[in-house]
């Protein structure tokens, strides 16, 4: 098992989904969520879950709530909480919506960023970058503190401003986001 944190994000406002994608049934799991932290608890030893609000979740689990910015459904707000609830150096972020990023490629991300001094180690697809699968170390934590006070939440730009080691993947699969209902259909039909 991998001694880095990992942290499933959780909080966002899911507008394209038109509810919260987070608690959506997946697989045999009542929640996207709860399928998330099962499969992922198999691959790390700590796994936490960054949301708004731990209560919506009827499983038990390591939370981290966002709630001193309980207006802020952007990944940032909860880049900052974690930052601030964990003593690692780095952790391994996965957006809850992408149920499909594997043991191979979190593992191809970790040794990757081994290999070099980075602030951040994250994937790339054919869709271009993926913000929210990759490794966030705490040399970005100032920055996203800022970030969040200038109400920017724009995870790229950061990114490309920083030192960031990407990782190309090819697989179109793994990086299915289900933004949208035929999405969240679609990956239904590959579990």
């Amino acid at each position: 098992m991998l001694d880095m944190p990992c942290v499933i994000f959780a909080g966002g406002k899911s507008s394209r989904m038109g509810e919260d994608k987070a608690l959506l049934p997946f697989s045999s799991f009542k929640t996207l969520t709860e399928f998330q932290y099962s499969r992922l608890s198999k691959i790390f030893k700590t796994v936490y879950i960054s949301c708004k609000d731990k209560n919506k979740f009827d499983f038990d689990a390591a939370f981290i709530e966002d709630v001193k910015t309980n207006k802020v459904f952007a990944p940032t707000a909860g880049f900052v909480a974690v930052f601030k609830a964990l003593q690692s150096d780095a952790f391994f972020a996965l957006s809850v919506d992408a149920p499909f990023v594997s043991e191979t490629i979190i593992q191809e991300l970790i040794e990757s960023d081994s290999r070099i001094n980075a602030d951040a180690s994250i994937a790339t697809s054919v869709h271009g970058m993926e913000p929210m699968c990759g490794i966030y170390h705490r040399s970005l934590e100032a920055a996203f503190n800022t970030m969040l006070d200038e109400d920017n939440h724009k995870l790229g730009l950061l990114l490309k401003s920083s030192k960031t080691n990407f990782v190309h993947f090819d697989d179109k699969q793994a990086f299915l986001n289900l933004n949208h209902p035929h999405e969240y259909q679609e990956a239904l039909t590959l579990v």
